[in-house]
């Protein structure tokens, strides 16, 4: 790491990471009868209302402080922060961070108060018969929250300060009361989005969706044309179907996103699949990162080698040009070290996230505290009864809301905790100087180690344990047999 940016770290780390500036913040995160003086304080460095008490007044002088402080040191424009917060989504993430930094400190990776982001899979129903699905979705559990508790779980969703609220499945718009869920999801303060396979949104269903709050649609496509996508998806005419809901979102002005999960059958592809994103003109296309779990286990063999990962992820980086749709990011906790090491000039991509160019040489310092593998960190998942997981491809439950308090299970939970500390990893993760801004896929240690602090298997740094592992699994079964990560277990 070059001398200047250990440098810049450390000055924020002893800057608001020290007691003193800790003691300041909790007294800024802290209710009184004036409120939430967090919100207070923003509003007031904002000039938006002088009639508070001295306390809030104080909280926000000490906001400007804490701003003014950090628009220097990761250069970015005061003004940009100012007009941020005149945005209701941008002033709820900044007051989770602050609340994450009076709770934890300061922290690499930082840990957020509140998940910044929730994917809930709505429901287990689903159209479709995708070969890759991590829930194995078909019908509906018979235990799934209904709609009063899932307006409960809203509620605190937006006490606990979530951002952001990503709705999957299964497919969600098979559940009759998602536009409801949805527009409460709006109105109690969240960006909403949706995550689905796009063959149920009709013009009409593209409409609601905008009028119900949905600000981001997620559409899966997996393949260049019908033939190759109806082979994941499982039904015939499911690629014109997903095509035409992407063409819909687009026409309601939909931020729209087009999702391909990647593997040895379509990676080759990709660069046509994002000239045809152009065409639709989808903003964005995420790479899924391909983990094998639920019903991807059975085609755990398909997923490609830690060098030719390594080769994608540069050739979807040189994708990404200045002011060019859509914008191409990777779920690869990888894909943000590989930026570091061709451009970081360019921005630094971190999972859903694009770090700009506009943010200069700190994005790599920014990095270091938001960057990596955010399951149980940065994000977390609801299954459709209730349970809490680290990330929709981690079947770990560390608790139910149905028993449980939410903001409880995402601050106490051991099994998040052991998520969150970067030091507990092992092998080559546990050594590299990237693993602040990677880490590795956690959930991928999970599928092939049952433990996450193991080394992520698919990175390039980690091939020899990579072969080591394909080796073992072809010399313990037959090639008949299908290669399940769960086998390679107790033998690694």
């Amino acid at each position: 790491m070059p001398d200047d940016i250990t440098l810049a770290i450390t000055t924020v780390e002893r800057w608001i990471g020290n007691p003193v500036s800790r003691a300041f913040l909790r007294f800024v995160v802290t209710d009184d009868k004036c409120g939430n003086r967090l919100s207070n304080a923003i509003d007031h460095y904002l000039g938006k209302d002088q009639s508070l008490c001295w306390k809030c007044r104080f909280a926000g002088r000490i906001v400007g402080y804490t701003l003014k402080k950090s628009s220097s040191l990761f250069d970015v424009n005061e003004d940009y922060i100012r007009k941020g917060l005149e945005e209701p989504i941008f002033k709820r993430g900044l007051m989770n961070v602050l609340n994450g930094i009076a709770r934890y400190g300061i922290s690499r990776p930082q840990i957020t108060n509140a998940p910044f982001l929730v994917v809930w899979d709505f429901t287990h129903m689903c159209n479709l018969k995708c070969k890759h699905c991590y829930q194995d979705a078909q019908k509906a559990l018979p235990d799934e929250l209904d709609t009063d508790e899932a307006k409960k779980l809203i509620r605190d969703f937006a006490a606990a300060g979530v951002v952001v609220i990503a709705f999957s499945g299964g497919e969600p718009l098979m559940r009759e009361d998602f536009f409801d869920i949805a527009s409460y999801a709006h109105e109690e303060g969240m960006y909403v989005a949706l995550a689905s396979n796009g063959t149920m949104i009709t013009p009409e269903t593209a409409a609601r969706l905008r009028e119900s709050g949905v600000e981001y649609v997620e559409i899966s496509i997996d393949g260049k044309d019908a033939g190759h996508h109806d082979a994941v998806r499982g039904i015939d005419g499911a690629f014109d179907r997903s095509v035409a809901g992407i063409r819909n979102c687009v026409a309601e002005g939909i931020y729209t996103c087009i999702a391909t999960t990647v593997t040895q059958d379509n990676y080759e592809q990709v660069p046509e699949i994002y000239r045809f994103a152009q065409d639709l003109g989808a903003m964005r296309m995420i790479c899924f990162n391909f983990i094998p779990t639920g019903r991807g286990t059975a085609m755990a063999a398909k997923d490609i080698h830690p060098c030719v990962r390594e080769d994608f992820l540069k050739r979807i980086l040189a994708m990404n040009m200045p002011g060019v749709m859509p914008e191409v990011l990777s779920t690869a906790p990888q894909f943000a070290r590989v930026a570091v090491e061709e451009n970081e000039d360019s921005g630094i991509p971190v999972g859903h996230f694009h770090l700009g160019a506009e943010m200069k040489g700190k994005t790599r310092m920014l990095a270091d505290f938001i960057g990596g593998c955010g399951a149980g960190r940065l994000y977390c998942s609801v299954e459709p009864q209730g349970d809490i997981q680290p990330c929709v491809f981690m079947p770990v439950t560390v608790g139910n809301i149905r028993e449980q308090d939410f903001l409880q299970m995402w601050q106490n939970a051991e099994f998040l905790k052991t998520l969150r500390d970067r030091d507990l990893l092992t092998g080559n993760c546990g050594t590299c100087s990237s693993k602040y801004i990677c880490g590795g896929c956690r959930a991928r240690a999970w599928a092939y180690f049952h433990d996450v602090t193991k080394p992520d298997p698919g990175c390039i740094r980690n091939a020899a344990l990579w072969d080591e592992i394909v080796a073992q699994k072809s010399s313990s079964v037959s090639e008949k047999e299908e290669f399940v990560p769960e086998l390679v277990v107790a033998g690694v």
